[in-house]
């Protein structure tokens, strides 16, 4: 009869936690390690935006030095015409061109991206219809002509 009054003492005794300094600890390693992994994500995500911005950078700069080659080009030519198309990212709506000594092929956006000088370029020619002459980004993609005529110095662009 004593075993069976002992038994429930100590089963209760079993589900009662002894120790609750172990607990605090594995409360605490739990909390910190949550705090980690957030930190990591959050961490992850910022590198990830930082490196599609400099992507973007890259494919602007890109676009840049292509053209000038392609204007090159043909400015090096006796005459000719030559349909181009180019990649941009889509946070540029387009690219113009206008009479600036210092920067004649600008880039519109939502934020503000530093225009180019392109050399050998007729830029008086180009803009005669439209000032500025702004050939818009669709999809990405911008469509343009590289044009010079027999007996011409500089290269026009058009549409």
């Amino acid at each position: 009869m004593d075993k069976k009054t002992r038994e429930p003492a100590c089963i209760t005794r079993a589900l009662i936690p002894r120790n609750r300094s172990a607990q605090m600890n594995l409360s605490f390693g739990m909390i910190f390690s949550i705090i980690l992994i957030i930190v990591f994500l959050v961490f992850g995500f910022y590198a990830i935006t930082k490196f599609l911005n400099m992507q973007q950078d890259v494919q602007i700069q890109t676009f840049s030095q292509n053209f000038q080659e392609d204007v090159n080009k043909m400015w090096k030519s006796s005459e000719g015409s030559q349909s181009v198309k180019y990649s941009l990212p889509t946070k540029i709506s387009s690219v113009c061109f206008q009479n600036d000594e210092f920067e004649n092929m600008k880039f519109t956006s939502k934020s503000i991206i530093a225009g180019k000088k392109i050399e050998n370029i007729d830029i008086a020619k180009t803009i005669k219809d439209e000032n500025p002459f702004c050939i818009q980004n669709v999809k990405g993609k911008i469509s343009m002509n590289i044009v010079k005529n027999y007996g011409e110095t500089l290269v026009t662009i058009t549409r």
